[in-house]
């Protein structure tokens, strides 16, 4: 039934042009949500999915995020909260539960945080590890991707998680335009980094949308090693 189900899942998103598909066993990790324990307590199983964003859009970022990359951004994140919607639907469908989470809807500004860390059920997924930048490396795509995911109580197969790491790799460091990504994994300054998407989002008229993307350029994983 895990099989099967994993398998009728994967071929929903693949369907919706969704690159990425893993899922995680989240048990382990659910002391690190921020949901209520009642609405997630049962649900043992994180869906993760992954757009692969444009290379030509992410190869346009020069020093500064530009608009056509604002646009894309917002439009991956449309697509992926459809496709967790898609997901759900199926999988009420089948008399279990589900829990969608958006792409984007940080509910801690001080910490640049969700309810959930999509990034922590894309690891534990096998879907890539946690870089330098604080962002999923996936080794083939780099962190040219986008996130949403579905929480569940619906028997899945669990994949494994990816070993391989970042290594002597620091080149989300050399290109950072201020400074919050450190040679260090753990020294990754999310305040400097929250500061500076701020500074591009009024310098370039964004509103509240906050995004950068110039280590998301950088980053392409082992293919340039």
């Amino acid at each position: 039934m895990e099989e099967q189900n994993y398998q009728v899942i994967k071929d929903i998103v693949k369907k919706e042009g969704i690159a990425l598909f893993g899922v995680a066993d989240i048990s382990k990790i659910r002391e690190d949500t921020k949901f209520t324990s009642s609405l997630i307590e049962d649900l043992n199983y994180g869906i993760s999915l992954g757009y692969r964003l444009s290379d030509r859009i992410i190869d346009g970022i020069v020093d500064k995020p530009n608009r056509r990359y604002l646009h894309h951004y917002r439009q991956v994140n449309l697509l992926l909260d459809q496709t967790t919607l898609k997901v759900t639907s199926f999988i009420q469908s089948k008399g279990f539960s589900a829990l969608p989470i958006p792409a984007s809807m940080i509910t801690d500004w001080k910490e640049i945080e969700a309810e959930f860390s999509h990034k922590l059920i894309a690891y534990y997924a096998g879907l890539g590890w946690i870089g330098r930048s604080s962002l999923i490396v996936n080794p083939h795509l780099g962190s040219r991707i986008r996130f949403a995911s579905v929480l569940t109580n619906l028997p899945l197969k669990v994949d494994e998680q990816v070993e391989t790491g970042c290594s002597d790799c620091v080149e989300c460091v050399k290109a950072c335009p201020c400074g919050a990504i450190k040679a260090s994994f753990e020294q990754f300054d999310k305040e400097t980094c929250l500061a500076k998407l701020r500074s591009f989002a009024k310098a370039e008229g964004f509103g509240t949308q906050y995004i950068c993307g110039i280590c998301v350029k950088v980053c392409k994983g082992l293919t340039t090693r």
